[in-house]
């Protein structure tokens, strides 16, 4: 695991790093810490990373000014931050968590819980952002009808018949989703409203039929989930 701190304040970044140190312990690959969004961006420019966690009051600077930076990059970013009225437009640009101060060990343990387990919970999450041609655009999660794993990459496959390359992984959008998503197989994530109905094939093999005429296969383990949040969607 490979984590950056942004925080401007020396007393709460240090806190906020033996928490972090005594939660990940040896799974902890590097930790880095910068003051300031120049700092950051500076970083990233050369670094890859697992996880940011950003203050959005950095010295008189906007934290947000670094997150429009870097809103399609691979890595979860966890804001930790008192300006608590931003959470909402934190999650619309795809943070995996918000975590207010001041915080206890608890909290951002829970933040961190959330890398490795993934929740449906992001429910202020409107938009996902895509890079094309150097240039980022945002993507209604409304307009989504399912994506497909490409490696590192994921594939959004939208309403109107284009597809759209994200740099996350098909893991880090599950995360991310809100629980009008659902994964149904190793390689795909499904809208629900887009569901039509199951297909139960021989040898104990499902597909899923979308409203767009697609069909998706559905893995074994993950049918009796799909069939039951299918129903209750009925």
């Amino acid at each position: 695991m490979r984590i950056l701190i942004i925080e401007d304040e020396t007393r709460i970044a240090g806190r906020i790093e033996r928490m972090t140190r005594g939660f990940f312990a040896q799974k902890l690959e590097r930790l880095d810490r910068f003051e300031s969004v120049g700092e950051g961006l500076s970083f990233l420019e050369d670094q890859e990373i697992d996880v940011l966690l950003l203050d959005l009051n950095l010295n008189g600077e906007d934290g947000f000014t670094l997150l429009e930076s870097v809103i399609s990059r691979s890595f979860h970013t966890i804001v930790i931050s008192a300006y608590t009225e931003k959470a909402i437009t934190a999650f619309e640009y795809g943070v995996l968590d918000f975590v207010a101060k001041p915080f206890d060990e608890n909290r951002l343990a829970q933040a961190f819980l959330r890398i490795s387990s993934p929740q449906q919970a992001a429910k202020g999450l409107r938009f996902l952002a895509v890079k094309k041609a150097g240039e980022i655009s945002m993507v209604d999660i409304k307009d989504l009808i399912y994506i497909k794993g490409a490696g590192i990459y994921s594939e959004l496959h939208l309403s109107n018949g284009k597809l759209e390359l994200h740099d996350k992984s098909l893991e880090k959008l599950e995360q991310l989703l809100p629980a009008a998503f659902e994964r149904v197989h190793k390689s795909y994530i499904v809208a629900i409203d887009q569901c039509e109905k199951i297909m139960v094939n021989s040898g104990s093999k499902y597909d899923l039929l979308l409203k767009n005429g697609e069909l998706i296969p559905v893995g074994r383990t993950r049918y009796p989930q799909l069939k039951e949040k299918l129903f209750e969607s009925l």
